[in-house]
């Protein structure tokens, strides 16, 4: 691992691929819609490159390179949300080691939040029945007010409203958007090799230290490096 001599003070978590396992019910609900429309589906596999930049360009990865236009994109975003709403928890879990973590900081005083490219209903909907046992300074997803990441509005207005310099908050992450929004706000970006990609992507779009386990956040905390 990197070390640094900055002592965390702070952590932000992405949400899907990172805290949660949400893969399967986020494939399912768009595969509904593309079977829906009359088009195919797609393994559960391929969904670990369709996410991670907000449920539009998810839905327009997923449909067909010709069927692209925004009433196709529109319609088939609305029917997949629709059918996630009902099915958002039919398999989504916290991954392993998570719950230990998350405990682990808070019992520490460590001011957590959770930054999503996930629509923000959805965002307080998950963390609010899955993570319920931790307090998170904010929990934020994408919004009218706050844009996708890599935009860094959100993560700022969260580090100002913790009070802490950028530097001195620990960014937790599994795709290279996730990489790109620590590196550009000044956070310790760190990658996730649990969640849906993989770490030469981590690496090359500025992850600081690659984690194969929650354990290994655990240990960059007590180490403060």
């Amino acid at each position: 691992m990197e070390c640094t001599t900055i002592k965390f003070k702070a952590a932000i978590f992405d949400l899907d691929g990172t805290l949660l396992d949400t893969l399967d019910d986020l494939a399912n609900s768009m595969n509904y819609a593309l079977c829906e429309m009359g088009f195919a589906s797609h393994p559960v596999e391929a969904y670990k490159y369709f996410v991670g930049d907000g449920l539009k360009t998810e839905t327009t990865r997923a449909l067909p390179p010709d069927n692209r236009g925004e009433q196709t994109v529109e319609k088939c975003m609305k029917i997949a949300r629709e059918h996630y709403s009902q099915h958002w928890a039919d398999n989504t879990r916290a991954y392993p080691g998570i719950a230990e973590m998350l405990g682990f900081l808070q019992d520490k005083k460590i001011p957590l939040a959770v930054l999503s490219n996930k629509p923000d209903d959805f965002t307080q909907l998950t963390v609010g029945k899955l993570l319920c046992d931790f307090a998170f300074e904010v929990v934020q997803g994408v919004s009218e007010k706050v844009k996708k990441k890599p935009d860094i509005c959100g993560a700022l207005a969260i580090i100002e409203k913790i009070g802490v310099q950028p530097n001195e908050v620990l960014y937790l992450g599994d795709t290279d958007t996730d990489m790109k929004t620590a590196v550009s706000a000044g956070m310790f970006a760190v990658g996730a090799l649990w969640g849906f990609r993989k770490a030469d992507e981590l690496l090359k779009n500025g992850a600081k230290v690659i984690v194969e386990t929650p354990r290994q956040v655990i240990e960059l905390f007590k180490e403060n490096c």
